[in-house]
């Protein structure tokens, strides 16, 4: 019963999406404009700086709040049950509110892709993985210029970075929660994924160390 509740808890938390509700404040639709979709990304690109980052602030910290605090408040930190089942608590947790990112319950389930809610959830899950996962996500990107294509690469690195830093982790639930991330994220990127094989996405090009000004 505690662990269904913390599911849904964090499912309707993560379906409170930051660039749906600040569009509201402003009287637009994010996800009628640009690439049509509720991410920090098309945030920045269609509302600029100011707004995508409270944005991200708002994606980040639902995910940390679901991890870090949904289960202690349902479970009990004195209780035997809370010291049994935190990690696998903390794990759903962070699948549940992913989920509601992706897919709010409040916005007929048009959402965004996860990455900023996920950079809550590894926050407060692992955040020297996050760390390591951050420097390949700002390579990748100043080499490429795709946004989507740095949050795959960063995902994929996540599991490997984890086993090397916790080899003695390998069997745990928390291994497991890695190897579903980048699955995860290649699933809610397949949109640039085709754009990118066409030719046709968005790129940052002002960032690339490589572009040649025109």
């Amino acid at each position: 019963m505690e662990l269904l509740i913390v599911v849904t808890l964090s499912y309707l938390l993560g379906s409170l999406s930051g660039s749906i509700l600040l569009g509201k404040i402003k009287g637009i639709d994010i996800r009628k404009m640009g690439s049509n979709n509720a991410g920090g990304t098309n945030a920045f690109r269609t509302m600029g700086i100011n707004f995508a980052i409270c944005v991200l602030i708002i994606d980040i910290l639902k995910g940390y709040i679901a991890v870090k605090y949904l289960p202690l408040i349902v479970l009990g930190e004195n209780s035997l049950t809370y010291n049994q089942n935190i990690e696998i608590f903390s794990l759903f947790s962070g699948i549940a509110v992913a989920i509601g990112h992706v897919y709010p319950i409040y916005f007929n389930f048009q959402g965004g892709k996860g990455a900023g809610t996920l950079v809550g959830v590894l926050f407060a899950l692992s955040p020297i993985s996050l760390i390591i996962c951050f420097i390949l996500w700002i390579i990748t990107l100043t080499l490429t210029g795709y946004v989507g294509l740095s949050t795959i690469v960063a995902s994929i690195i996540l599991p490997i970075s984890e086993f090397y830093i916790y080899p003695g982790k390998i069997d745990t639930y928390f291994s497991l929660f890695t190897i579903l991330i980048p699955i995860f994220i290649i699933y809610t990127h397949r949109s640039n994924i085709i754009r990118m094989i066409k030719g046709n996405e968005n790129r940052f090009k002002k960032i690339m160390i490589f572009h040649k000004k025109s």
